[in-house]
């Protein structure tokens, strides 16, 4: 990663507006001081995704997603953090000065810089070698799936040569050394057979990224060897869960929608018959990371999957994946044929489109293929079904969604719509007394649906430390009140710890907080979040002037304990300065136990 001096990030940071960038990737609403939307990391009906003017940071309630401007660009968009730097930069005119690198930043850009020539070279000769004699039979196979001249080179196939060794010994010509070599997934080198290639005797399909990049390769074997498809392994500049084949070409597509395929040549074939929003995963089962990435193009996905069981299945694994990052999801359905390639081959992109125009609803189609499960001649087989209906229609959490689909599935089904009405309303019920968590209002965090959105439940201690830090960021003027006695020694969480002594020295110098620029200075992604949350923790269910004063108290009381036992445990025996700050510091309690403070 490059070297950015803090006074440029900084820069580069106050000069765009976190409303203004997100406001272009979701829509906002602005209500009091502070913007809501609905979260572009997660499925939600009501808008929990909030963006601070006044703190620079977003945050949502739902899932804890959250940060600052640099972080919003890289979780949204996949950049690096200088990928993120010299968007924004452009964005807000400013000129970056000339990337400094330390010695290990500098080697990792070059290693990754030297796999993508690598790459890049491989590409090339597998090309190349399918357009000689030595790649005749490859090129007859993409000749006999139909593929003409203008789609092969569009999607630049390639030929492995039926020698081991073959792309190792052209790219050990080029200079490449075997270190290097092995880390690009193309060559296995061992101290018995030397250097030989990953991929041979193989037709080659080159995996670019959204910057038609060469990351990696996938290639299927010439006659029958096993596998029958193989794939690039993971490196540093291939990652399989956050990258999709198809993506760099469909990415500009005016298609209201992507087709999501199994395969590459599935990808392909669309492609050429002018579908042009064809992706499929690599080699992988669709992940959250495949979600996200499409979410960023796309609103809708229909999924085109084999027609057999396996398709099926893969089709039912990806719909709630897909739903959870709040895609709508379609399914097409392509019998009598096995998928879009065959398909496209017998009866035409018209009928194909016409497929995508009929495509069934998948919350439909999974209760379609649910049904298979059932002898649905037998009564109670029958009715079991129908409770296991009720129970996934209450997946629907807002009620008109829910009513609409609870009309739909009785129409199908011929039921009464108030009979299966009544039947989801019972499991709602049962539903609801199971997800119910009561909340703490000792320490006035909020922790409604922490379990249900996968938010780990913090001890009552890191949450006092969390309320704390929000508390001075919210009132400034708090600082003064209460520096005597809690200093940045006293966070025992370690990342707290060294926000406390940004936030206090930034209190001492200034007067004022800077919360997004705290969270520059963490460039861990999980740190960025948890920081976040840290600057937007919720105080509910305290109105009063009189409570709000006797939770602050509270909370300073049980931090400053805290710190004192902490300290105590880990002081050694002759430490005798830390000996009397332990005596200073209980005095102090003392003192801080009988004293008002006022939140004006």
């Amino acid at each position: 990663m490059p070297y950015f001096s803090d006074d440029i990030i900084e820069e580069v940071r106050s000069r765009n507006d976190i409303v203004d960038v997100i406001g272009q990737y979701v829509h906002l609403t602005k209500k009091g001081s502070t913007y809501f939307g609905l979260c572009p990391f997660h499925n939600e009906k009501t808008g929990s995704f909030s963006v601070s003017p006044n703190k620079q940071m977003y945050y949502c309630f739902g899932c804890g997603a959250g940060g600052n401007v640099f972080t919003f660009m890289m979780q949204y968009e996949n950049f690096t953090f200088g990928e993120a730097m010299e968007a924004l930069a452009d964005r807000a005119g400013v000129a970056l000065p000339k990337q400094e690198y330390s010695a290990a930043q500098k080697r990792e850009a070059d290693k990754k810089q030297r796999l993508l020539e690598i790459n890049k070279e491989a590409a090339r000769y597998f090309y190349t070698l399918l357009r000689n004699d030595r790649g005749k039979h490859a090129l007859a196979y993409f000749q006999k799936r139909e593929l003409s001249e203008e789609t092969m080179k569009k999607f630049g196939l390639g030929y492995s040569d039926q020698y081991s060794d073959d792309l190792y010994r052209y790219l050990r010509s080029k200079g490449y050394e075997d270190e290097i070599l092995k880390e690009s997934g193309l060559v296995t080198i061992d101290e018995r057979r030397g250097g030989y290639d990953k991929f041979w005797n193989r037709a080659m399909f080159p995996i670019m990224d959204v910057h038609n990049k060469v990351i990696g390769f996938g290639g299927r074997v010439m006659g029958d060897g096993e596998p029958k498809y193989l794939n690039s392994p993971e490196t540093p500049i291939f990652d399989k869960s956050r990258n999709l084949y198809g993506l760099n070409f469909a990415r500009t597509t005016k298609k209201p929608q992507f087709l999501l395929c199994e395969g590459y040549m599935d990808v392909i074939a669309l492609h050429q018959a002018g579908f042009d929003n064809a992706v499929a995963s690599l080699g992988t089962a669709l992940t959250a990371g495949h979600a996200n990435l499409l979410k960023r193009y796309t609103k809708e996905v229909y999924l085109t999957y084999d027609s057999d069981g396996a398709g099926v299945k893969a089709a039912l694994r990806a719909i709630p994946i897909l739903k959870e990052v709040g895609i709508t999801t379609k399914v097409i359905n392509m019998r009598p044929h096995k998928d879009p390639d065959e398909f496209i081959k017998a009866l035409g992109a018209e009928a194909y489109q016409d497929r995508i125009d009929h495509a069934e609803n998948s919350f439909m189609f999974e209760i379609r293929i649910l049904e298979q499960q059932y002898d649905m001649k037998d009564p109670e087989s029958k009715s079991a079904f129908y409770h296991e209906v009720a129970k996934k229609l209450c997946s629907f959490t807002e009620k008109i969604e829910r009513d609409i689909y609870i009309q739909a599935v009785a129409e199908k089904y011929m039921l009464p719509t108030q009979d299966l009405q009544r039947l989801v309303g019972k499991y709602g019920m049962q539903m609801e007394g199971i997800r119910k968590q009561p909340t703490q209002l000792k320490t006035g965090i909020n922790e409604k649906n922490a379990s249900a959105r996968g938010i780990k439940k913090e001890d009552g201690m890191k949450q006092s430390q969390k309320l704390l830090l929000t508390w001075l960021i919210e009132n400034t003027g708090l600082y003064h009140k209460i520096k005597k006695y809690i200093a940045p020694k006293d966070f025992t969480e370690e990342i707290y710890h060294k926000v406390a002594e940004v936030l206090f020295q930034q209190f001492e110098e200034s007067g004022e907080a800077n919360p997004a620029k705290i969270v520059s200075m963490f460039p861990d992604e999980e740190a960025q979040k948890e920081i976040a949350a840290l600057f937007n923790a919720r105080i509910h269910e305290i109105e009063s002037k009189e409570d709000r004063e006797k939770a602050l108290k509270e909370t300073i009381i049980r931090i400053k304990q805290n710190s004192i036992k902490y300290r105590s445990g880990h002081l050694a025996p002759t430490d005798m300065a830390g000996l009397m700050q332990l005596v200073t510091d209980k005095r102090d309690l003392e003192e801080l136990e009988k004293l008002h403070i006022s939140i004006d």
